[in-house]
């Protein structure tokens, strides 16, 4: 039986060979690579293995770009720091993943699964492939706040926001149970880390949730007049001139 390890850490590139070593002497190891720039000029040039040993983050990327640039054969088990959930989506074409530190009973059954069901050649699903590389790569928005309440400090759940306005130099979020609390960060501040498909900022002093809309009315200027939730806070909830087209773009997605 011969592997390839493709894992960028040093110390858990040996970690595997030991429990390789311990599992069966008689595995060979091929090679130990630690890029993807490596592993798919490999793939492309040697007989592929038996079964690879492959590691989620890798010096130049993220590993998945392998089933992209290569056509792969061999079945894997993934050697990870993920948590499981980052793999649901491609469980289903590995034999298994190991959560790093790797116990060695869990690459023990790890293997007699390999042996069992998957020494046949795998086919990859390079569109299943694709959806998960987005997936890894989309940007992970804020989901709480810290805010201040009195002397003391708590936070808000994000989805409970139903609009953020600056009035003099101070920031407050309004909930959709119409509360108000004071955010420590400037509405920019917010803007870059809030999900901007729930989130968009309609003028200089106010930025809205999708679902924070009951209505909207053109208005004198070309600019657009909302009706908002819980808009007894704000003095007027207006989208300015030069933000409108870029609101109806966001609305229309």
């Amino acid at each position: 039986m011969k592997v390839l390890i493709i894992e960028d850490e040093a110390p858990a590139a040996k970690q595997l060979q030991r429990l390789i070593n311990a599992y069966d002497g008689n595995i060979e190891v091929l090679d130990v690579l630690d890029s993807v720039e490596a592993a798919v000029k490999w793939l492309r040039t040697f007989k592929h293995p038996d079964l690879l040993f492959l590691d989620i983050q890798l010096a130049d990327g993220v590993s998945f770009d392998i089933f992209i640039q290569a056509e792969v054969t061999a079945p894997v088990i993934f050697t990870t720091a993920y948590d499981d959930y980052m793999l649901k989506a491609f469980k289903l074409n590995s034999v298994d993943y190991l959560l790093k530190p790797i116990e060695p009973s869990e690459f023990n059954q790890a293997m007699d699964k390999y042996r069992k069901y998957f020494q046949a050649p795998q086919q990859y699903d390079r569109a299943g492939i694709e959806q998960l590389l987005q997936a890894m790569r989309r940007p992970e928005y804020k989901e709480r706040l810290l805010i201040k309440t009195g002397q003391t400090l708590a936070y808000l759940q994000v989805a409970e926001v139903v609009y953020f306005f600056a009035d003099q130099g101070v920031v407050m979020a309004i909930t959709k149970e119409g509360k108000k609390h004071l955010v420590d960060q400037t509405l920019e501040q917010l803007q870059s880390v809030l999900d901007p498909k729930l989130f968009f900022r309609v003028s200089r002093k106010l930025l809205i949730h999708l679902e924070s809309i009951k209505k909207i009315h053109p208005h004198f200027n070309g600019r657009l007049k909302l009706d908002l939730h819980q808009e007894n806070h704000l003095d007027d909830s207006f989208v300015s001139r030069e933000r409108v087209a870029d609101f109806k773009l966001w609305l229309d997605q």
